[in-house]
């Protein structure tokens, strides 16, 4: 189990990194990803995002790093696949920031909605999620968050309130929405016809090829 969840935080943390330097050459990390894939064999594909959550994943390497330091090993890269992960949310921000202000508004009072904030597609589960991380770092930067989740109603800290309204309102009020987990029950066609901007850290709207969706 301990190697297993190591295997895929390491590799996830190397597709996170391509993904930043994909960013810094202007390329698009999914379709590096994509034509990798193509490769019958000898390639498994991982994919970036806005960081690892859960309660297996993001934990057990550091219990294996913290074991291995115990015994006089330094385990380089399971803690380098850990500190790219957990940073991830950075990058994600700068993203959001980029995207409004080519819109000419700045993060400050701009009101940015997150899409899913459980740790993963599909399940009830805030344990580690990045998601929140995210949403502290824009409250930081005093945008207005709020979120909609159709598992997670209710979060441990109050600073943040799930939000009942319509995704016709939700569309029409933010200046921002941002796909942090990419649940299968939202409707995505609708928001990306309606929305004014969209950051999107999971390719859930890989279909969609306008230029008001900004991509991890």
């Amino acid at each position: 189990m301990l190697l297993e969840n190591t295997f895929r935080n390491v590799n996830i943390g190397l597709a996170n990194e391509m993904a930043l330097l994909c960013h810094k050459f202007n390329l698009d990390v999914w379709e590096v990803i994509e034509a990798a894939s193509s490769k019958p064999f000898g390639f498994m594909p991982f994919y970036p995002g806005p960081g690892l959550g859960g309660h297996c994943i993001p934990i057990d390497p550091v219990y294996l790093s913290w074991k291995a330091r115990t015994n006089g090993f330094e385990p380089r890269r399971i803690e380098v696949a850990q500190q790219i992960n957990n940073h991830m949310p950075h990058p994600v921000v700068d993203r959001i920031t980029v995207a409004l202000n080519d819109l000419g508004k700045p993060l400050r009072g701009s009101r940015v909605h997150i899409l899913g904030v459980a740790y993963k597609r599909d399940v009830a589960d805030v344990r580690e999620s990045l998601a929140l991380d995210i949403m502290h770092l824009l409250a930081e930067r005093k945008a207005q968050i709020s979120y909609s989740d159709p598992s997670i109603l209710h979060l441990r800290t109050s600073e943040f309130d799930h939000s009942s309204e319509t995704l016709a309102n939700l569309l029409c009020e933010k200046d921002c929405l941002v796909v942090v987990t990419d649940h299968s029950c939202f409707d995505y066609p609708a928001i990306v016809r309606n929305a004014p901007l969209i950051v999107d850290t999971r390719n859930a709207l890989s279909q969609f090829r306008k230029g008001k969706i900004y991509r991890l």
